[in-house]
């Protein structure tokens, strides 16, 4: 059952995504792209809010019994997620102390039929 999960796995990410993205869309946040990788990890979503480039991070659950989505963007993840981030910059040619930018992370919890949204704005990561 192990390999079913891991089959569905990038499926449901990415349908979690789109769910984030429209989120987003319909509270005002212009689309940038999605997906970016580099070899210091992956960004699911960049986003604009006016002149500030939002880095989003998108964590889903379907079965809360373990804690809710918002919980598992644990220490190494942002580690790796900070550092995404600075190679877009310096990809972009984007200074990060000039350019406007945060990071957000939003959580999608599926209970029963309905989808439940939390949207943590300008995140701190130690």
């Amino acid at each position: 059952m192990k390999w079913i999960k891991q089959a569905l796995s990038p499926l449901i990410g990415s349908d979690a995504e789109q769910y984030a993205q429209r989120y987003l869309e319909q509270r005002g946040l212009i689309f940038v792209t999605k997906n970016y990788r580099c070899r210091s990890g992956e960004i699911d979503l960049i986003m604009r809010d006016g002149s500030e480039l939002v880095f989003i991070e998108v964590k889903f659950r379907s079965n809360p019994t373990h804690g809710s989505a918002i919980e598992y963007f644990h220490p190494a993840k942002q580690r790796k997620f900070v550092s995404a981030v600075m190679f877009y910059m310096q990809e972009k040619n984007l200074n990060p102390s000039i350019v406007p930018h945060r990071i957000d992370l939003i959580g999608i919890d599926k209970n029963q039929q309905q989808q439940n949204v939390s949207w943590l704005k300008s995140i701190s990561l130690d």
